[in-house]
């Protein structure tokens, strides 16, 4: 779980911003079951937040940054290839470091990571354990003016030799010495410690675009019964007119898909499958159909289509291809997976932006009221982005858990909590945010002069 995640000088981010799921003790009695407590403290954490913003105000960018912090803890990067970051660019800052900070829970400990990086370098870096108001540091890394690294690494006694000697040679400067770990060393090389956190970034924290495709679905429902049944008994529940899911998989050789498919993109599947740990690649086909490669061995490969089955009269079942579905179908099927992991997992954090992007208003409610309702006490948490004002309902949502996004005179995102105003438990949120009240809403000129004279008839 997201303890709180702090950003300064990225993308619409000027000053530290910082958003905290930290449970306010002044709301203790509203919605208990939404927070669990956070590891050797007496303070507890929310599962759930909901930022948001007019257009343009920055929501996005918190997610950005986030996934950027996930990149940079776990990629390699190519020497003197940059560092990628994208600094504040309505200021005096360009020049300045950017910071990233999270504080995160894996299993039943707290965890601190974070690094300071400018165009070039990973300047300052850390990883610590948290135990009450102490801090156990893992490792501390700078960089100096030359590209030298250095790691000082308290945390790693005991460990193995190969985690030792990497520790002493430092790995490149603008590569983060986590990603080096993950990168270099197998997971027998390390200790229980950072595989658990190396897992988190990779398994346990998962963030979904508002145009992105799971990209394992069609494997997923085809090896997991249990998925399959909740997916499509979830889309008939929600009105899609879908009865149920059908997988259509079909092996074929090497000699074939190289028949399909462009040299490029072979080339782009080859190296994917070969090199991931789950062996699967995702190739588009245009029309919105996507082919998904299951390598399985040296030379085998699978064709996955998702087919979904409509009941018309009679009893009589009519498939389709999931181009032919809606985009809000389309969306909600690649949400799901979320739904399902979250529900029966003890832990899993999945970051969501502009959840509402093509889905009805009352389904994106119904959808975070699942959530809410499932696995309560667990270890899994959802962070939405959204504009969908259905959700600003003190009876579904604590106050600490709506966020708000807003830009300054000087083009800087700033985000705060409905938290820290003074309203009402009966207060109705939605409609005083509509009109302005708590920000983050656009403030529209006067368009009447835009009207013109068209010429239009009395």
């Amino acid at each position: 779980m997201i303890v709180s995640f702090s950003v300064s000088n990225f993308r619409s981010f000027s000053s530290e911003e910082t958003l905290s799921l930290v449970a306010s003790n002044r709301l203790g009695l509203s919605h208990e079951d939404h927070a669990v407590p956070i590891p050797d403290s007496k303070a507890m954490v929310l599962r759930t937040a909901v930022l948001y913003g007019a257009n343009g105000a920055g929501k996005s960018n918190l997610f950005k940054a986030l996934r950027y912090l996930q990149e940079v803890a776990l990629r390699a990067r190519k020497r003197n290839g940059g560092t990628g970051r994208e600094a504040f660019r309505f200021g005096n800052c360009g020049q300045e470091p950017s910071c990233f900070d999270l504080q995160f829970i894996v299993d039943t400990k707290l965890y601190r990571f974070g690094f300071k990086v400018d165009d070039e370098r990973i300047t300052e870096e850390w990883l610590a354990l948290v135990s009450g108001l102490k801090e156990h540091i893992i490792y501390e890394r700078t960089t100096d003016s030359s590209g030298k690294v250095t790691i000082d690494a308290p945390g790693f006694n005991p460990c193995g030799e190969k985690l030792r000697a990497l520790a002493t040679v430092g790995g490149p400067q603008n590569q983060s010495f986590l990603a080096t770990i993950h990168v270099t060393l197998d997971a027998a090389d390390l200790t229980e410690e950072l595989n658990g956190i190396l897992a988190w970034f990779k398994r346990g924290l998962t963030l979904i675009g508002p145009d992105a495709s799971y990209r394992a679905l069609g494997s997923r429902l085809s090896q997991d019964v249990d998925f399959n049944q909740f997916a499509g008994e979830f889309l008939k529940a929600s009105s899609t007119g879908i009865d149920h899911l059908k997988i259509l998989k079909k092996e074929f050789t090497e000699e074939e898909l190289r028949s399909l498919l462009p040299e490029d993109v072979l080339g782009r599947v080859l190296k994917e499958t070969g090199g991931a740990d789950d062996g699967l690649a995702v190739v588009r086909m245009g029309e919105g159909r996507e082919l998904l490669i299951e390598r399985k061995g040296e030379n085998r490969f699978f064709s996955i289509k998702i087919q979904s089955i409509h009941e018309h009269e009679g009893g009589r079942e009519i498939p389709l291809e999931l181009a032919n579905e809606s985009d809000g179908t389309r969306r909600l099927l690649n949400l799901i997976p979320a739904l399902h992991i979250l529900r029966s997992n003890s832990s899993g954090v999945y970051f969501i932006d502009e959840i509402d992007r093509s889905l009805h208003p009352i389904l994106v409610l119904r959808f975070l009221e699942f959530f809410l309702n499932s696995c309560k006490g667990g270890q899994s948490q959802i962070i939405v982005t959204t504009h969908e004002s259905n959700l600003l309902d003190l009876d579904l949502l604590r106050r600490d858990e709506i966020w708000f996004a807003e830009k300054d005179h000087s083009a800087a995102t700033h985000i705060y909590s409905l938290a820290d105003f003074k309203v009402r438990k009966d207060l109705e949120i939605r409609k005083h945010y509509l009109q302005g009240r708590f920000g983050a809403v656009p403030f529209l000129s006067n368009l009447e002069y835009l009207r013109g004279d068209p010429g239009c008839p009395e």
